[in-house]
This record gives C-alpha cells, structure tokens and sequence, in this order.
C-alpha cells in the first residue's frame, strides 16, 4: 500500500516488511531503487523539481523521520512504523552475509569509507564487501563511477552522499549501474564509522534525534532544522485544512505519482 503525505508517495511498510521486500527483489534479480524521506527532504521536495522527480522515480520509499509517521497519522493515513535509512541498512548488511550476497559502498571520505568496510569485512566476512570509494568526485567522473560499480559484482549498493545528489546520480545511472538494490543512506558510513553517534533510542522513539544532531554539529545544522521543522509544521497543517487542495505554489503539484511496484 502507498500513501500520499505532502504530494510524495511513501510506501505503508514495516521494516520487516520492508526487508522481506528487497530480500524477495534480490533473490529475483529485479532491480529495486529505494529511498528514505524524513521532514527536512519533504521540505525540499516542494521547491526542487530535480529531487522530486529522482525520489518518486524509486521503486520503494520509506519514511525515515518519526515526525513523517507522525504526520501520515494526523492526516489519516497511518504508516505502521518508522524505517530508519540507518538501521534498514544494518538490516541488509546481515541479510548479505546470511544469503551470501555482496555489497558496494560508496560515499563519504576515503577515511570513513575505509573504516566502514574493514568493521563490515570483519564482523562478517572479507567476502562480503565486493568494493567501495568515497564520495568526492567531479561530475565528469560519475559515468566512470558507475561502471565501476556495475563491474564490481555487488548485489546491494548503498550510498553515503547528501542530498539531494544522491537521488539525482542514482536516477541518472541507475540503468548503468544495472545491480539489484540501490539505496542513499545519507549520513550512515560516517556512524557505522564511529565518527558520529545516534541520538539515544528514548529520542529517536520521541522524535528528538535532529535536536541530537543539532548538538552535535550546531553550526551546520541549525539553519537546516530550524526552517526545515517550521516549514514542515505548516505544510502538514496547510493539508490538513485543505486536504492538499492550495498547493499551487508547489512547482510539480498535479504530477502523477508511480504506483508501488508491490
């Protein structure tokens, strides 16, 4: 089942649901594009036509933020659970080493990358990482990149780049990149890394993990959080009131939506 909050499609799945999912996809050999929103993308998802366009191209799209789940309640289309890119990743990873399959990393500094497979290559098995690089590049690098992880055998790939070019070089390449599920997990490397902490679960349970962020890094972070929180607030009460109806200063209002594949 797919709903729709603030004009964007997001999938009504669980995180089991969603893992049994992409099991199924892979062991099939269909390519399966997914992405996360959280509060802050579906800010910038009602101005940049680029992002839109790349996030409901994907085949599966789950809700990140608690305050998304919050919000699909308030506005009478309940999403079961929150899925959190971060821990669907971990998920997979153990799903790769139980089904023997393997996975590219690809993202962050060539530092934090570096770390991120050696912790997976031993807490699983050196098998199991079929490649990585790190995030920084030029434009005239990306089809390179791309064959690069198309020949690297991987069958899950995840990308540790911001927003919102991930989503647009994932849907730019994905066709090239051909392996079978393809995820941005934004920020995640440089956690599995240990280079920055998740909010105690208590928090991210209230809804309180950007405020653990902003802590963290206030100078980067608290411009984003608060406009993106206030200007989220209001879109959620806007549709509320008119049930999407005045959305006309939204550039792709009216645009059809994919259907959920499943």
């Amino acid at each position: 089942m797919r709903i729709n909050l603030l004009n964007t499609p997001i999938d009504a799945l669980s995180m089991a649901e969603t893992v049994d999912l992409i099991d199924r996809a892979i062991a099939r050999r269909e390519q399966l594009h997914h992405v996360v929103v959280n509060a802050a993308k579906l800010v910038y998802l009602q101005k940049d036509r680029d992002l839109y366009e790349s996030v409901v191209a994907c085949d599966l799209i789950n809700a990140d933020g608690q305050s998304v789940v919050w919000a699909s309640r308030f506005l009478g289309q309940p999403l079961p659970e929150r899925v959190a890119g971060i821990d669907l990743m971990q998920e997979l990873v153990a799903l790769a080493h139980r089904r023997g399959y393997r996975i590219f990393l690809f993202g962050a500094t060539e530092e934090v990358v570096c770390k991120v497979a050696d912790r997976y290559a031993r807490e699983y098995s050196p098998d199991l990482v079929a490649g990585w690089r790190n995030g920084y590049f030029r434009p005239d690098q990306e089809e390179e990149i791309a064959r690069q992880i198309a020949g690297s055998g991987a069958d899950l790939l995840f990308v540790a780049i911001s927003s919102p070019k991930k989503e647009i070089f994932l849907n730019c390449y994905k066709e090239l990149i051909r392996i079978p599920f393809v995820m941005g997990v934004g920020g995640s490397f440089d956690v599995v890394a240990g280079r920055t902490r998740r909010a105690p679960l208590w928090m991210q349970r209230c809804g309180l993990e950007w405020l653990f962020r902003l802590v963290q890094e206030p100078g980067r972070m608290w411009k984003r959080y608060l406009f993106t929180n206030l200007l989220f607030v209001y879109y959620v009460l806007r549709e509320k009131l008119t049930g999407g109806k005045q959305a006309a200063d939204i550039p792709h209002k009216g645009d059809p939506s994919p259907p959920s594949r499943y």
